[in-house]
């Protein structure tokens, strides 16, 4: 039987020219033509892949979208995002979950096939390695932003072996690496978008804080504390007229069992093992 793809789209024209396009890749188009639908027709057909417009009359996009990310039953199906708005309008919108692609209207046969194989290949990839969900929060670099994502990512931890006292770490530390990549990767200008990427494995789970800064050496930042020396980066940030603070790095690492940076800088990975959550659960 050929893997479906479910197009939700109230336009009857661009609705029928997907569900030509995705038939011609091999796929079975479910044609849809509003918001409402959507679960029903999930739970019927189980999708390969969801093509969703933006602007239903019943719905909003990015809340269905929303919806499905935060299910563990639906967060694996890839979600491409079909809009006739600026991709950018939305990235920076506030936080938006779980797309795993934008297609702008109008587009060509090859944009949507590139977009599809894209989408595709992520989920396959995630399957191949057992990850039970994968959710990327793209956010406006403001704290306010950074912490209703985190509220969302509170909800997900839930669904996992770890106590309340390592969510509650996971939240710190998320908070600490946002913020710094909010005021020193972006400089305070909101406009630009912070990613977070939450992974859930079979024995871990991973956080990944992405910004668009130029990045920096973790390990040369003279007015940053460090475990051999906690305090002596204040006399510094003094001097340098930088708010008092510096603690982010070396806070985050010990709330995690892995904590590494990119080769540029600008990306934070922290990971979270389930059989340390087991452990301190024992004892």
């Amino acid at each position: 039987m050929p893997r479906t793809v479910l197009i939700v789209d109230d336009e009857r024209d661009t609705n029928d020219i997907l569900a030509s396009f995705v038939r011609s890749r091999g796929f079975e188009p479910i044609q849809l033509f509003s918001g409402a639908q959507v679960k029903a027709a999930i739970a019927e057909h189980r999708p390969a892949l969801i093509l969703l417009d933006v602007m239903l009359p019943d719905f909003d996009g990015f809340e269905i979208c929303d919806a499905l990310k935060r299910d563990r039953e639906t967060n694996l199906i890839p979600v491409v995002m079909v809009t006739a708005l600026h991709e950018a309008h939305h990235r920076v919108a506030g936080v938006r979950v779980g797309a795993n692609g934008y297609l702008a209207k109008p587009f060509s046969p090859e944009q949507l096939f590139k977009t599809m194989d894209e989408a595709l290949a992520w989920s396959d990839e995630h399957r191949r390695q057992g990850t039970s969900g994968e959710i990327n929060f793209d956010i406006r670099s403001e704290l306010t932003y950074l912490q209703q994502a985190n509220d969302m990512l509170a909800d997900l931890f839930a669904h996992t072996p770890l106590t309340d006292r390592q969510i509650k770490d996971l939240k710190q530390a998320v908070m600490e690496m946002g913020g710094n990549a909010i005021e020193w990767g972006h400089r305070k200008n909101a406009d630009l978008v912070l990613r977070i990427t939450y992974r859930i494995d079979p024995e871990a789970i991973t956080l990944i804080i992405q910004d668009q800064g130029p990045g920096f050496n973790p390990k040369q930042i003279p007015h940053a504390a460090s475990d051999e020396d906690p305090i002596g980066h204040i006399d510094l940030r003094n001097e340098l007229g930088i708010r008092e603070g510096g603690f982010g790095i070396m806070l985050a690492r010990g709330l995690v069992d892995d904590f590494r940076y990119n080769t540029r800088g600008n990306e934070v990975t922290l990971i979270k093992r389930f059989d340390a959550a087991e452990e301190a659960a024992k004892s």
